[in-house]
């Protein structure tokens, strides 16, 4: 008995095939003729992609793999895109200016306190009320009734809360011999510029004969005779000219001009 033995045929094993495939495979059938560069037109997405054809033993590589893509290889379109696209820099450091005007602000000096004299004379708190009276200002009955009519008194009643200003000789502040002597300087009449310069430069009266405007001098002080027992002068620091009583124990009289 004859026994035939027939073996089943199996289809051999085959790696999947997709669109992406054949057409990688038709690519790299054509190098001899097209060269290594050829375009694949991907018909799923519609991409035009730029690649290199691999060699014919690709094609006998492992299942499923495709050819390596070049994507430096641009398309002749997109180099003249990326060439004409504008170059945008910036600097490394970068400084901001901003121009701020200059902005003066005056505030308008303070209105003088009025100021009544009362019987004769006015009091020494009135005369500081007076202070804010300046060069221009004229001498009121705000000072010494002995004032009126006596050139050198009007004058140094201007300066009535002047602030006082070691060495100062200007109306921005007097010491007292700075302040005797310019006030004489207005009138014409030169004065050393010490207290006891003053006084040697003029001559020694008694008390009983001394009038208003006559420099009144102490060891290291000097100040001017206003008459009723009163004198203006730049005390000290911290104080304005004044009106005020004659303190000195033994207050020396001198007479100029």
């Amino acid at each position: 008995m004859t026994v035939s033995t027939t073996r089943a045929r199996h289809r051999a094993a085959r790696r999947p095939s997709t669109p992406l495939t054949e057409l990688a495979l038709a690519a790299t059938g054509q190098i001899g003729t097209v060269g290594r560069r050829t375009a694949v037109v991907a018909a799923s997405s519609g991409l035009v992609v730029s690649m290199l054809g691999s060699p014919a033993s690709a094609a006998a590589g492992e299942a499923g793999s495709l050819p390596a893509v070049d994507t430096a290889a641009l398309t002749a379109s997109a180099r003249a895109v990326l060439d004409t696209a504008p170059v945008v820099t910036s600097p490394v450091e970068a400084t901001w200016t901003v121009d701020i005007p200059a902005v003066t602000a005056e505030t308008p000096p303070p209105p003088p306190a009025p100021v009544k004299a009362k019987g004769k004379a006015a009091s020494r708190s009135a005369v500081r009320a007076a202070a804010a009276t300046t060069d221009a200002a004229p001498a009121s009955a705000a000072v010494p009734q002995s004032v009126a009519g006596n050139a050198v008194l009007e004058i140094a009643a201007r300066y009535v809360g002047t602030p006082y200003v070691s060495g100062g000789s200007t109306p921005a502040g007097f010491d007292c011999s700075g302040f005797v002597s310019y006030v004489y300087a207005q009138l014409g009449v030169s004065l050393p510029r010490t207290s006891s310069g003053i006084k040697a430069a003029g001559t020694v009266i008694s008390r009983a004969d001394a009038q208003p405007a006559d420099p009144i001098w102490s060891p290291g002080h000097i100040s001017i005779c206003a008459g009723g027992n009163e004198q203006i002068d730049s005390p000290r620091p911290g104080k304005t000219i004044q009106f005020r009583a004659i303190w000195q124990s033994s207050p020396v009289f001198i007479r100029v001009g």
